[in-house]
């Protein structure tokens, strides 16, 4: 963290549920400010170390990925642009894995509930134990960070969108440059949905989730049109997965969607196999470790999806 920046500190009781241009501010900022945003999960707290399996067919839809903020940051108009760095995190030391049904890219094959609870080292941040399978690797992010649209109405926080939102880019981690289009007045920022891990896809529809806070220096590029959210990372994204190399699955077809749900479909059968997992556990340590890859997009009419999962969860 910065050591001689002044960090105003927005507290989660100024989160809210969507997104809305009307929504008041929590805080006005000038650009170049640091703020520390304090996160709740993406389960608005629901899930505590006392949770069982039949607490995910009770959780709330409606308090789902609650996001503190939003920030006017002054001089910030539609048309500029919103430079966020992200300082760095403060994990909580819990967070839960969860297949919902109805939620996931192998929702129809998935369709009981399933829960795991994670109690990692949120000092050292040491790689956490999943049951007695394996251990993964941490690397805190913010699943979703966002601009409030310039379109009326309250918007739903599920789809990413043009101005950011759920997100859930594994790299938007410490040291890492997220720029977001401006569409309205102050910009509106808010954070939220922090992850202790997770995988490229994310493809059971839950990471680690897990509360923590947040520190972001915020700086505006004036009258600097952007199309979609872009980021700058401060050096190798997989070093903290790569030490062991992967093993791979493939999918092919003609759509992408398909041959991903094929290449994770394999992966589980795969662990389910040589790692004697039950196919539920399999699935969502797949989405918080394992990395969808498109590999090819050219040769007609079919495309290549891998998926890639890291042999270092077994070392």
């Amino acid at each position: 963290m910065c050591q001689n920046c002044l960090v105003k500190t927005i507290h989660s009781i100024h989160s809210h549920f969507g997104w809305d241009n009307r929504f008041k501010p929590a805080g006005t900022v000038a650009p170049g400010s640091m703020l520390e945003f304090k996160c709740l999960d993406s389960s608005n707290g629901y899930f505590t170390p006392n949770s069982t399996v039949n607490d995910v067919a009770n959780m709330s839809f409606d308090k789902i990925n609650p996001v503190t903020g939003p920030i006017f940051v002054e001089g910030a108009e539609p048309g500029d642009i919103l430079k966020i760095t992200l300082d760095s995190f403060k994990p909580s030391g819990f967070g839960w894995t969860a297949n919902i049904p109805g939620f996931g890219l192998l929702a129809d094959q998935f369709k009981d509930p399933a829960l795991a609870l994670w109690h990692y080292d949120k000092d050292t941040l040491a790689p956490a134990a999943f049951s007695d399978f394996a251990k993964v690797p941490l690397k805190p992010f913010a699943g979703t960070i966002g601009l409030a649209p310039a379109e009326s109405g309250l918007h739903s926080v599920v789809p990413p969108r043009r101005v950011g939102g759920n997100l859930d880019i594994r790299d938007l981690s410490a040291g890492t440059t997220l720029y977001l289009p401006v569409e309205v007045t102050g910009a509106l920022l808010s954070i939220g949905d922090t992850h202790a891990a997770q995988g490229d896809g994310e493809v059971c529809g839950t990471a680690i989730e897990s509360q923590m806070d947040v520190v972001v220096k915020l700086d505006l590029i004036k009258s600097t049109p952007l199309a979609s959210p872009r980021f700058s990372t401060p050096g190798p994204v997989t070093r903290h997965l790569d030490g062991a190399g992967y093993e791979a699955f493939t999918g092919i077809g003609p759509d992408l969607i398909d041959a991903a749900r094929q290449a994770v479909s394999n992966t589980v059968d795969w662990l389910c196999r040589e790692h004697h997992m039950p196919a539920e556990q399999a699935y969502m340590l797949c989405s918080v470790c394992g990395d969808l890859r498109i590999s090819e997009v050219v040769d007609l009419p079919n495309w290549v999806v891998s998926f890639y999962f890291p042999k270092i969860v077994f070392a």
